[in-house]
């Protein structure tokens, strides 16, 4: 069941939170550092049973945070990491942040330090094949198509340049860590332009439930607009 709360999301942001958290599976017990975690939708769902450090930049977002659950939230940005001691967390939660970071290798380099041994890392990105596709199919914008394709950056309304990056970028940063999954997230769903459709709560259903399935497969995740990779230290 969705809550009544996450109903007030727009119905893109719910599906895109119900499909991510399933494939984090149940979480319990652990202590998790959710980096760039906006408006602690996922820090506040992973609180109910589990010790949730958050960090976000941005103090509108913070004002607006959900806080149902207890955690921690510090405002700052990278500077804030160097603050953990060594193998500090179970888990690091980082769901379309490295896009918009200047510093993500050093970032990186950092989570893998204060991650714990047997830890993972949860990480959301934009995939650039799914986004060419967005751009012909979707909205006939052949020129940002064909720059995207080029290798250039990407544009959203909200943050600004989009700095795509491939999912093996984050091995080569980091040789202490390994991807160990590789999840797609809306490969289907935006196809559906009935913008109306999106707000009914049986299709949506059916919508994560088809999602969920193609997630982990292969021709399917190549081409969803969105990668979850779940890494781990070698």
């Amino acid at each position: 069941m969705v809550s009544k709360k996450m109903t007030e999301l727009q119905p893109w942001e719910c599906l895109m939170k119900r499909i991510v958290w399933k494939q984090l599976g149940d979480i319990r017990d652990k202590k998790i550092l959710d980096f760039g975690s906006g408006i602690g939708v996922t820090a506040n769902y992973l609180a109910e049973h589990n010790d949730v450090t958050a960090i976000e930049p941005d103090e509108d977002s913070i004002k607006e945070r959900w806080a149902d659950n207890l955690y921690t939230q510090i405002t700052g940005s990278n500077d804030e990491l160097r603050r953990f001691a060594d193998e500090s967390f179970d888990m690091i939660i980082c769901h379309n942040v490295l896009e918009y970071a200047k510093d993500r290798e050093n970032i990186i380099k950092e989570f893998a330090r204060i991650l714990k041994p047997d830890g993972k890392i949860s990480i959301v990105k934009h995939n650039r094949a799914g986004r060419v596709m967005q751009m012909v199919v979707l909205l006939n914008d052949f020129e940002h198509a064909q720059s995207l394709l080029d290798g250039n950056d990407g544009m959203a309304s909200k943050y600004g340049a989009i700095h795509y990056y491939e999912d093996a970028d984050i091995e080569k940063w980091c040789t202490e860590l390994v991807i160990m999954k590789t999840f797609g997230i809306r490969t289907f769903w935006d196809m559906q332009q009935n913008q109306e459709i999106h707000k009914d709560a049986d299709w949506q259903d059916k919508m994560e439930e088809i999602e969920m399935r193609v997630s982990d497969m292969d021709g399917y995740k190549d081409i969803a607009f969105f990668h979850h990779l779940m890494l781990e230290k070698r």
